[in-house]
């Protein structure tokens, strides 16, 4: 997922995958402490995308200020 894919959602649709990602990013850590992940990077992986969704929705509220 690339930040240009998200700057043209609007903020409740960010929202709403921010929620999603949080919880993949949750099964993910359930499965890597269960033994069940076979690619620990995959982690890295949402935790970036979660901070992407998040720059994007600080974007648009800094933008709606101005």
């Amino acid at each position: 997922m690339k930040y240009t894919e998200l700057k043209d959602k609007s903020i409740k649709e960010l929202e709403e995958l921010l929620h999603a990602k949080k919880a993949e990013l949750f099964e993910l850590r359930v499965k890597l402490k269960a033994m069940q992940l076979s690619n620990p990077n995959e982690i890295k992986k949402a935790r970036r995308n979660i901070a992407r969704i998040n720059t994007a929705i600080n974007a648009h509220h800094s933008s709606s200020v101005e």
